[in-house]
C-alpha cells in the first residue's frame, strides 16, 4: 500500500486536476466538516446536503486556492461557515444543536443514562442560546480542538480578538447553564 502524501502535496496535485488527490482530500476532511455542520442544523439530511456543497465548491475552486499560511482545512471550514450562514438566513437562526455521539454516554445503568441525557439536553439548550459566532468558536476550539490561529483564519478575526471572544463565549455559556438551573 502506498503512503498518503502530505496535505500540501495533495492540494497542489488537486489544483493541477488530479482526481485522486481531490478524493483523498475529501476523505481526509469529510467527517470533521460534516460534524461541524451537523451540530448546527436540525437533521442529518440537511447536514449531508451542506457538506456536499462544501466539497462541490472545493472542487470548483481548488484551482484558485492560495495557501495563506493556515491549514487547508481552514479553507473548508470557512466555506462551511459561509454556507451555514446562508442556510440560517433562509431557514431561521435557531437550529437544534446536536451533541456529537462521542459525547454520548454508554452507561448501562438506566438512571445514569437518564441523568446523562438530561445533562446533554441542558448543554444543548445553553449552547443554542448563544450567538452563532460563539457557537462556531466553541465548536472549533473545544470539539475540533483547532488552535486559535487557525480558528482566527476560519472566522476571519485577529487571533487576539478571538481569545477575548472565547472568554466571552465561555462566560456566556456558563451564565446560560447557571440560568437554566435556577
Amino acid at each position: 500500500m502506498q503512503p498518503i502524501p502530505d496535505e500540501q502535496e495533495l492540494v497542489e496535485r488537486a489544483r493541477n486536476g488530479d482526481e485522486d488527490a481531490v478524493t483523498l482530500l475529501y476523505e481526509m476532511h469529510v467527517d470533521s466538516i460534516f460534524a461541524y455542520i451537523r451540530y448546527r442544523v436540525p437533521s442529518d439530511m440537511i447536514a449531508e446536503d451542506i457538506t456536499s456543497e462544501v466539497f462541490l465548491r472545493m472542487v470548483r475552486s481548488i484551482a484558485g486556492y492560495r495557501d495563506q499560511g493556515a491549514p487547508f482545512r481552514s479553507w473548508l471550514y470557512r466555506i462551511a461557515a459561509n454556507l451555514l450562514t446562508d442556510h440560517h438566513r433562509k431557514h431561521g437562526k435557531n437550529p437544534e444543536i446536536a451533541i456529537p455521539e462521542s459525547y454520548q454516554s454508554d452507561d448501562t445503568n438506566p438512571f445514569d443514562h437518564v441523568m446523562r441525557e438530561d445533562e446533554r439536553q441542558h448543554l444543548r439548550l445553553a449552547i443554542q442560546s448563544l450567538p452563532a459566532e460563539y457557537q462556531n468558536l466553541l465548536w472549533l476550539r473545544f470539539v475540533e480542538d483547532l488552535p486559535h490561529t487557525e480558528i482566527a483564519h476560519i472566522l476571519n478575526k485577529p487571533a487576539a480578538a478571538l481569545r477575548a471572544m472565547q472568554y466571552r463565549a465561555l462566560k456566556a455559556l456558563a451564565n446560560a447553564l447557571q440560568r437554566d438551573q435556577t
